[in-house]
């Protein structure tokens, strides 16, 4: 579910198409060339937001966390945002497209384990911090409605080095992005995520012993896709003008619904809610 809070949050603050052409409306001269902007050479953009989502994924409770930012690049580098983590594209966009992303990504998992709502999911203990580390890559396409917009698909693969649920997952996405002015984004993703054996039994398995410590019916989990999710997001930059870094504020409001064994869980069907919601909001500043 946070994934896409994270990632859409960082992008607002500071997307890179803005570094590439100038957000303008166009006349038949076509739309004006762009001047030096604070995305030419290395930038960095850093920021800080607060979502208010389900305190772990299937539960019907929701908690408020503070999410800090980092995004940028560096010798040609892209480092770009992921939930509780980030990404390194070492491949060099263009202006024209197609363009290719490859790297490494990680992220920090701590799906129940920490701030569980739920007294009798509470019962069976919190879970060990998982570390997941892996590929990416993705591909996009800029100008396909205007000259300014693109459609990404990305798709990352994990595993968790750290011994939690030492198990895979699989996330594939697709991002319509475009502009709405010179200071201002609009972006839809929609996500899934897959998950192996090794992680659907950690999270979503419920044993014996399990069952007689919280009065749960016993639940055997496989692997699968464990959820579908869909994020819409705004970014405004505070003086109108990306292209020269500073403040941006962005909104975000999203929806996942969860999916195979991890929406029939107990920790979902009985304890929780399959239709999972989140809002956030952030601030950042780029230079």
């Amino acid at each position: 579910m946070k994934k896409f809070t994270s990632a859409a949050l960082a992008l607002c603050l500071a997307s890179p198409a803005f570094a590439q052409d100038e957000v303008a409306v166009e006349t038949r001269q076509g739309p004006p060339p762009i001047g030096e902007t604070v995305f030419d050479g290395d930038w960095v953009s850093i920021g800080i937001g607060a979502a208010y989502s389900p305190s772990y994924d299937g539960s019907d409770d929701y908690v408020v966390s503070v999410l800090p930012i980092v995004q940028g690049s560096f010798g040609g580098v892209d480092i770009n945002p992921r939930p509780g983590g980030l990404a390194l594209d070492f491949i060099p966009d263009t202006e024209t497209g197609p363009n290719f992303d490859l790297g490494v990504t990680a992220r920090i998992r701590r799906n129940r384990a920490g701030r569980i709502e739920d007294a009798v999911v509470a019962s069976l203990g919190e879970l060990e911090t998982a570390i997941e580390v892996g590929p990416t890559a993705g591909v996009s396409f800029p100008g396909l409605l205007n000259p300014y917009d693109s459609l990404s698909f990305n798709v990352d693969a994990r595993w968790d080095v750290a011994g939690a649920h030492d198990g895979m997952v699989i996330d594939p996405s697709v991002t319509y992005f475009t502009p709405l002015s010179r200071g201002a984004i609009a972006s839809l993703t929609l996500g899934a995520e897959y998950v192996d054996d090794s992680y659907a039994d950690y999270y979503f398995t419920i044993d014996a012993a399990d069952s007689v410590t919280s009065g749960l019916p016993q639940f055997s989990a496989d692997s699968g896709f464990t959820k579908a999710s869909a994020t819409i997001l705004l970014g405004f930059d505070l003086d109108g003008d990306a292209t020269n870094g500073g403040l941006s504020l962005v909104g975000i409001g999203g929806y996942s619904r969860m999916l195979g064994d991890a929406k029939r869980t107990p920790f979902t069907s009985l304890r929780g809610d399959a239709d999972q919601f989140f809002i956030a909001a952030g601030i950042g500043y780029t230079f």
